[in-house]
């Protein structure tokens, strides 16, 4: 059980400071130069860590086995996290954007599962998106 729930505490944790951080760029900074420091201190930390936890491991056999996903990935990280310093500095709250965009991505992602992975759309999740609009329509409320 401990295998299962850890990976998602330590997304929640992670993104709690994550949520802080990109609130906390600095105004009169680009969002794009600070992520060109975001990601050296990134890329420094996984490959300390991957030293660290796959001892005699080599990470140029690893790379030899790369698709197209890290590269997409590496894209959409880029994007999500612009995106969430450019909507603090337009004025979005830390308590909303976060929400928002989990409430919206849910919906979204119930439908790419089942058009890329081939996974059921069951009644439970058809009344999560429900319940996900219904949050979405009270939050916007003012």
């Amino acid at each position: 059980m401990f295998n299962y729930i850890w990976p998602i505490g330590l997304v929640v944790l992670c993104n709690v400071f994550y949520q802080i951080c990109t609130k906390s760029v600095p105004k009169g900074m680009h969002p794009l130069a600070s992520l060109t420091i975001t990601y050296a201190v990134g890329a420094v930390s996984a490959f300390v860590l991957y030293h660290v936890m796959d001892r005699g491991g080599s990470i140029l056999a690893e790379y030899s086995k790369v698709n197209w996903a890290p590269f997409v990935l590496g894209l959409s990280i880029v994007g999500l996290e612009f995106g969430y310093i450019s909507a603090y500095k337009a004025g979005w709250p830390v308590s909303t954007a976060s929400i928002v965009q989990a409430a919206a991505l849910a919906v979204i992602l119930i439908f790419v599962g089942r058009l890329l992975f081939k996974e059921a759309i069951t009644w439970n999740k058809i009344a999560g998106i429900l319940v996900c609009l219904a949050g979405l329509g009270l939050i916007s409320m003012k």
